[in-house]
């Protein structure tokens, strides 16, 4: 159990050294569906983190758990 603990605290110091970043987000929404675009880290919360998209006009922002970066739903790439 100690291992996870220690993955999601990676995940997390990771996320907060890329605030403010340009990055790739490839989401992962199940049955095949995935969404793509650029976007910044905005925010960084003890259990989320948010991202706002760069191009998409009706696409404000999202907001995404560090857990689902650990499991592979979110994939984040640093542009």
């Amino acid at each position: 159990m100690k291992k996870n603990i220690s993955a999601l605290e990676d995940v997390k110091k990771r996320i907060t050294e890329l605030k403010g970043s340009s990055v790739k987000m490839e989401i992962n929404r199940g049955r095949n569906k995935i969404i793509k675009f650029d976007g910044v880290i905005v925010n960084v919360y003890p259990s989320v983190f948010m991202v706002e998209a760069l191009a998409q006009k009706n696409f404000s922002s999202k907001t995404f758990s560090y857990f689902d970066v650990l499991c592979g739903d979110v994939k984040i790439t640093l542009v």
